[in-house]
């Protein structure tokens, strides 16, 4: 006669389960990370059915009926504290949802992904969207496959979307993006018809090494630790854990475009240093992961643009980047250099954008998104209704496909529903930079030092140590009293903004 199992003995099976299910997914995504960055070639069609095994022992594991027998009982238990309820309550709603897969879509849609990837590399190598149109079309097609999967009220997007964004949906966005196109429009023009600040600065010859040097200086006063984590080149930059103490970034480097590899940098490394703050000894569950996607991006977000493109930022590592550059920036006084890295102006490539035009590009995206997976647009469209939004909301003329439908990772990887967090993030991080700078007296003169160690630390207090404790609008109210809230971004760029342009 088998002994009663305590909810402890139960749950501590769980875990074990539940790591076991992690050790996979990680040994995937090593896998990934090593095609993203030293992959040789001709390893690539292995490779990829070799992902797809993983990804296959993984979803099996995590759809056995034990496990979700185990998840059941322990829902139902009130032996458990806080953090084990909500890593059981959480799990569950991941297995529920994951039931809904089978097998052999999953091994499908990584093949497909593996697939994808190549072929947007081959097609930006040729500049050449056709090449990869073929490709996509596969991908759109098994992602309307999963909406349908997943069930959805309104519109098949709304599957995809929750998927990286609890909660979120088309008619939750749609007022988002309106917002985006009645006051952020409205203030752009405005900033467009003042004296254009000047940016030529950032556009001589940059030494590979010594930004690649100035980069890593940078990561490591941000707090990012370079004993859990390592940076690397790719096509485009990303952020990869394998848990707390392995986190993984990458930048790319143009000599020719001095904050093409530096805001990489920052903005990759404010997600690492998320993934680094999560508490290891969750690893595997629920509150060892961030909150959502849109929260993680809010930590980049940031990084990248609250802190590192401030005055206050720049106040102490100016003088240390005229001593890596003399020729380049000896006779370019501060102010001027602030002004150059805060330059709006409508532009061709998103990850480079300004952080008010920027938004034009994710909305731009969200729109076709909502098209593709609603059958309103087919993919061999996609070029020239990209050609045509950027004219109409950024009144650009897009040259070549390389700066235009190709110029994203996220398609290829199936990501579709990502781009909208990008977005949401910042918004987050706008209300959580106003709630730490009320909550931290003298933040700004600490950050002129060259002292960040507060804001890290007032970060991993009230956002990182959480995991998915909370949903990300759950997390807000906690840490800043309200929901998100855009009128925070729009005082946030208008205070900044009126300053450089008068």
């Amino acid at each position: 006669m088998n002994p009663i199992k305590t909810a402890k003995d139960q749950y501590d099976e769980y875990s074990r389960k539940m790591q076991k299910i992690a050790d996979v997914r990680n040994a995937a995504a090593m896998m990934e990370w090593d095609m993203e960055t030293y992959l040789p070639e001709k390893g690539n069609d292995i490779r990829g059915k070799q992902l797809a095994t993983l990804r296959g022992i993984a979803h099996e594991w995590f759809a056995e009926d034990t496990l979700g027998e185990l998840l059941l009982s322990l829902s139902e238990s009130d032996g458990l504290d806080e953090i084990q309820h909500k890593n059981i309550l959480r799990t569950k709603e991941d297995y529920d949802k994951n039931k809904k897969y089978t097998p052999e879509f999953i091994q499908e849609l990584s093949m497909t992904t593996s697939g994808c990837y190549h072929a947007w590399i081959k097609a930006r190598k040729e500049n050449n969207y056709t090449t990869f149109e073929p490709l996509l079309n596969k991908m759109i097609a098994l992602k309307k496959k999963e909406a349908g999967l997943l069930g959805y009220r309104d519109h098949p997007y709304d599957a995809l979307v929750n998927d990286f964004e609890k909660g979120a949906h088309v008619k939750m966005l749609d007022v988002i993006f309106k917002d985006v196109r009645k006051e952020l429009k409205t203030f752009l023009e405005k900033i467009l018809t003042t004296h254009t600040a000047d940016n030529k600065v950032l556009y001589q010859h940059f030494d590979k090494n010594k930004q690649w040097e100035f980069g890593l200086t940078v990561l490591k006063n941000m707090g990012f630790d370079f004993s859990s984590g390592r940076q690397d080149i790719s096509e485009h930059p990303f952020t990869t854990s394998f848990n707390s103490h392995d986190v993984r970034i990458t930048t790319r480097i143009d000599e020719n475009d001095f904050a093409n590899m530096l805001w990489s940098c920052i903005h990759e490394g404010g997600h690492a240093l998320y993934e680094q703050g999560l508490p290891a000894t969750q690893y595997g569950l629920p509150c060892g992961e961030a909150a959502s996607l849109a929260i993680h991006e809010s930590q980049s977000r940031f990084w990248e643009n609250n802190i590192g493109r401030s005055l206050a930022f720049w106040k102490h590592f100016y003088p240390e980047l005229q001593k890596q550059f003399p020729e380049q920036f000896r006779q370019v006084a501060l102010r001027g250099f602030y002004r150059a890295i805060n330059k709006v102006q409508p532009s061709l490539i998103r990850t480079e954008a300004d952080e008010i035009t920027y938004h034009f590009h994710i909305m731009i995206r969200y729109e076709l998104e909502k098209r593709l997976i609603g059958g309103e647009l087919h993919t061999k469209d996609i070029r020239e209704a990209w050609n045509e939004m950027y004219l109409q909301y950024l009144d650009i003329k897009v040259p070549d496909d390389k700066s235009g439908a190709l110029q994203d990772i996220h398609w290829c990887h199936g990501s579709f529903g990502y781009f909208p967090t990008y977005s949401l993030g910042s918004f987050y991080a706008a209300q959580f930079f106003h709630q730490a700078d009320q909550a931290l007296p003298g933040l700004r003169n600490k950050i002129e030092s060259g002292d960040l160690k507060a804001i890290l630390h007032w970060l991993r207090e009230n956002i990182h140590q959480y995991g998915r404790m909370y949903e990300a609008n759950e997390l807000c109210e906690k840490v800043t009293g309200e929901k998100l809230d855009f009128k925070y971004f729009m005082n946030y760029v208008k205070e900044k903004y009126k300053e450089i342009y008068d």
